[in-house]
């Protein structure tokens, strides 16, 4: 029996439609909320925090290899310091009440409590069944954490799972593409899908001039063009670094099959897209502008 084939960015497609329901909470009031309430009330100890939690009570530079894209000096202000302040169990515990509460607010009890977010949990939990270890530092910790048991944080874990290691092998598909922390941010910002400079910078620790200066770098290698959009070859390395992140990330869609992907796609796109409409993010996150 011949078995369809999983059409080629199916898998980013799906990773897609997960991943915006996983970021919701890092832009959500109730994360500060809860981990103001254990002693964490920096927003950018909260974001290092919550997400490297996974790995124990790590440093800087720990956190700063597995992140890729933020400046070392601004991890070293908030990490190792912040497990002093709150242990990781106890951001991990305040991370799920925080989830839970912004899952409850953004798309409403009575979705939560649907068929339809327990057959998500169900997809996705099957999919992250074929995810790999090996180099995926972010994930491998996630895959130590239990699954919970209510539907809609099991559904959040899974595509916190599934985040994680596309995330960890993109990063090895920036690193073989010559590209570091900053200069990819630079190249993803100028494709239009990614945070604009405005945030990036506010988050991830980059002065104005550091910025100007990995410009400059791309330029010099005929990545970016003088108006600040990619040239020809630039755009191809992005699609390069894509496609091979695809290829890195296909074990767990191939596992569920076209099928279930389809099936999964469909689903998180309805829970993401409600998450959209009731304001889960920031109207100007997204594009160039730079002002």
């Amino acid at each position: 029996m011949t078995t369809a084939a999983l059409e080629p960015r199916a898998g980013r497609r799906c990773h897609n439609m997960l991943n915006s329901l996983h970021a919701t909470h890092y832009f959500s009031p109730d994360l500060g909320r809860e981990l103001g309430a254990v002693g964490v009330t920096d927003p950018r100890a909260v974001n290092f925090a919550v997400r490297a939690a996974a790995l124990g009570p790590v440093g800087a530079g720990a956190v700063t290899a597995a992140f890729y894209n933020y400046k070392y000096e601004l991890v070293a202000r908030h990490v190792p310091a912040v497990w002093e302040t709150a242990a990781p169990a106890q951001v991990l515990a305040a991370r799920a009440r925080a989830v839970d509460a912004t899952l409850r607010r953004l798309l409403g009890g009575e979705a939560l409590a649907s068929a339809e977010m327990a057959e998500a949990a169900r997809l996705a939990l099957r999919a992250a069944e074929a995810c790999s270890r090996e180099a995926r530092p972010l994930y491998a910790a996630h895959a130590d954490l239990p699954v919970p048991e209510e539907p809609h944080l099991a559904y959040w874990h899974a595509a916190t799972l599934l985040r994680e290691h596309r995330g960890d092998g993109h990063l090895t598909a920036l690193m073989s593409a010559g590209l570091d922390g900053l200069e990819a941010l630079v190249t993803h910002t100028a494709t239009g899908k990614g945070m604009n400079p405005k945030w990036v910078r506010a988050t991830r620790g980059w002065s104005r001039e550091e910025w100007d200066a990995a410009a400059e770098r791309l330029r010099g290698r005929g990545l970016l063009a003088a108006s600040g959009d990619l040239t020809e070859h630039g755009v191809a390395l992005r699609r390069d670094i894509e496609q091979e992140t695809d290829r890195l990330d296909r074990a767990p869609y191939e596992h569920l099959g076209p099928q279930g992907v389809a099936r999964l796609t469909e689903l998180g796109g309805v829970f993401a897209h409600a998450a959209l409409v009731a304001g889960a993010f920031p109207a100007d996150l997204i594009g160039k502008g730079d002002a």
